[in-house]
């Protein structure tokens, strides 16, 4: 089976990522589930370092945020998932942000603007951006996510 493709409106236009399931099921499935939630609709990006990276999906705004699971209210976090046929690469990679935990990884992610090797094997790359990538870059602190809907690569 194919792998499905995050598309996320934005204020700066749409982007679209592949997810890697078949590479990544842990990560990957963790932002599915908490896409499909709704959790990310509305939410703002809180850090951009040009030429790095942006990163979204903390509820809180803050960097500081997890997600909470609505029926436990238990915060929810993974375990790192980290493999060398997953790298950041060039712009357009997406991971996992975390604490200095490895396994502390919850509902933020980034996509990188640039090269970023340096985190490879260190931070969950579980997606890739295959069309928008031009949005990306455009992207600023406190832009916002509008909705990021799962679906079907014949669908995207």
């Amino acid at each position: 089976m194919a792998n499905r493709v995050a598309v996320m409106e934005t204020t700066k236009g749409t982007v679209k990522f592949e997810l890697y399931e078949d590479l990544a099921p842990i990560t990957a499935g963790n932002f599915i589930a908490i896409a499909e939630t709704g959790h990310y609709n509305g939410l703002t990006f809180h850090r951009y370092v040009k030429d790095f990276v942006i990163q979204g999906g903390d509820p809180t705004g803050t960097g500081a945020g997890d997600y909470k699971d609505p029926q436990t209210g238990r915060k929810r976090t993974i375990p790192l998932e980290v493999t060398p046929k997953l790298k950041h690469g060039e712009a357009g990679g997406v991971a996992m942000a975390r604490s200095t935990d490895p396994n502390s990884a919850s509902c933020q992610f980034y996509i990188t603007l640039a090269r970023a090797d340096f985190l490879d094997m260190q931070y969950a790359v579980f997606g890739r951006v295959i069309e928008g990538l031009e949005n990306v870059l455009k992207l600023r602190e406190r832009d916002s996510i509008e909705s990021i809907v799962i679906t079907t690569p014949e669908v995207a």
